[in-house]
């Protein structure tokens, strides 16, 4: 199983889409002239506003959903993998992809708002809607929902309970090891595993506004307590950050692991952590109420910021400064070895470990508790999004009981993943991942080149900011944006309502 795993991934994850992903960004970031920069301010200012509504979530809920995909077991057990595989100049890379990618993830969260649409009640969108709108190429819609579908529903939840269970069996031990039809298999990861999965489902069968109110309140209070404790790690250690900067920057170039490993395990990392470009975030953008789509845009550019160059780099630097990892070669070999060779690169350990060292008795039940809150709020982003393509698909598929077999698949597939080896799970999630930013990248370009509609809503938007206009409006069709339904019919009523009220003013 693993060696056919690891061969799919050579194929998906060819050096072809590591720069198609970089390049992708950096064309974004020029067409947007750099977006990410340039509306910073304003990026956070909207964090703040928004009003959530009977069809969708505020600008802050849809952050926070799309960060508790956002914000997993990447910035832990990922950003541990980065610097064991690829040494410590895939940083870099992983701030490169960020920053870049953060244009990326503009472009992709603002079509997903400009196409969303009205489904039982509430806001659907993302890749598989927009692809179709603009394309009209239905095929390749419905594949890519397929494809987010087999990815965010099968794939890579097991990448993120794993890393739960791998963090309480380092914490509390294994426990009598148990015999089962899959292997033998420890008691603390079979306990662990039970109790994700009866969470999960508690969550995940009362619905969107269930996963989102959980995710406004958990993923602060996670991030934030995270940071403070590396904060203070990096505090205690502040004379050796220094070095850590220069030996980031002088591996990324030529890094002992060579060039390619690093750019290849920074980006493959960076966008399984911060999800630009993958088409995962584009789905809680457009759950949220907003007055003009390129507002959601703005603030999902914003989330990548927040999980790569904060939540990331935090990782990074207290596994650099305590030396707590290890840097693979070929096959056995280590080019760096610091730690226990047994150690796995694809688990939280290297984190556990560097926190340990300098908090004692501290370190590893903390890591285990943040990546529990951490990994579990990506699970429920997962879901969300694959519910989201199981709704387009439904437009076309009348399938009986898809919605309820999805929801149990998942639960089986965190379970299963819970249990397995790391490098099985980290390579099922590979698949995922590369499968979903092969078909999005793709259709990105694809539909710049048909008419550019988020650099349309860009500076729409930038003209009427400019105008200091208090209320911001959006006509798709004055701006020549074709199939944006949604916002046609909302720009009609808001007509019609100021008609109305002019008419009352002439009658008093």
């Amino acid at each position: 199983m693993q060696g056919i795993v690891d061969f799919l991934n050579g194929i998906i994850w060819s050096p072809a889409l590591i720069y198609l992903c970089l390049a992708a960004g950096l064309f974004y970031s020029m067409q947007t002239r750099f977006v990410q920069v340039r509306l910073f301010r304003e990026m956070y200012q909207l964090l703040l506003s928004g009003k959530k509504s009977e069809h969708g979530i505020s600008s802050f809920q849809a952050l926070a959903v799309s960060l508790s995909g956002r914000v997993g077991t990447g910035n832990i057990a990922g950003v541990a993998a980065a610097i064991g595989f690829g040494g410590p100049g895939a940083v870099f890379w992983m701030w490169m992809v960020a920053f870049l990618g953060a244009a990326t993830a503009y472009i992709e969260s603002t079509l997903a708002q400009i196409y969303k649409e009205v489904d039982q009640g509430q806001y659907r969108g993302g890749p598989a809607y927009y692809i179709e709108k603009i394309t009209g190429q239905k095929w390749y819609a419905i594949l890519f929902a397929l494809a987010t579908i087999l990815a965010c529903g099968l794939l890579m939840p097991g990448v993120q309970s794993n890393s739960i269970g791998n963090a309480v069996e380092l914490t509390f031990g294994t426990g009598d090891m148990i015999n089962t039809g899959i292997g033998m298999i420890s008691s603390t990861k079979i306990a662990t595993a039970s109790v994700i999965v009866l969470i999960l489902g508690f969550i995940i069968f009362g619905g969107v506004k269930r996963i989102a109110i959980f995710a406004q309140f958990v993923v602060p209070f996670m991030a934030l307590a995270y940071m403070i404790v590396a904060c203070i790690i990096i505090a205690l250690n502040i004379t050796e950050l220094p070095n850590v900067f220069m030996m980031i920057l002088s591996d990324a170039f030529t890094p002992i692991a060579g060039m390619g490993a690093a750019i290849g395990w920074g980006v493959k990392r960076g966008i399984y952590s911060n999800e630009a470009g993958q088409g995962t975030g584009p789905h809680a953008a457009a759950a949220a109420e907003v007055e003009h789509p390129a507002q959601q845009g703005l603030v999902q550019a914003f989330s990548v910021y927040i999980d790569t160059l904060f939540v990331c780099s935090a990782t990074a630097f207290v596994i650099l400064i305590t030396g707590a990892y290890n840097v693979h070669g070929l096959g056995e070999t280590f080019l760096i070895q610091n730690v226990s060779a047994d150690i796995a690169a694809n688990s939280p350990a290297y984190t556990q470990i560097a926190v340990e060292g300098v908090l004692p008795g501290v370190g590893k039940p903390f890591i285990a508790l943040a990546l529990f809150f951490f990994s579990f709020t990506t699970i429920l982003a997962y879901y969300y999004i694959a519910e989201t393509n199981v709704a387009y698909i439904r437009r076309t598929l009348k399938l009986p009981n898809f919605t309820f077999i999805l929801k149990v698949a998942l639960m089986l597939a965190t379970f299963y993943g819970t249990i397995k080896a790391a490098n099985l799970a980290w390579g099922l999630g590979d698949i995922g991942v590369g499968l979903m930013a092969w078909l999005n990248i793709v259709g990105l370009l694809i539909i710049f080149f048909m008419g550019r509609p988020a650099i349309k809503a860009l500076k729409d938007y930038e003209l009427q900011r400019k105008a200091r206009k208090e209320v911001y409006t959006f006509d798709p069709l004055k701006l020549g944006i074709k199939n944006a339904d949604f916002w046609e019919h909302k720009h009609k009523v808001n007509n019609i309502d100021v008609e109305d009220d002019e008419q009352d003013l002439i009658k008093r």
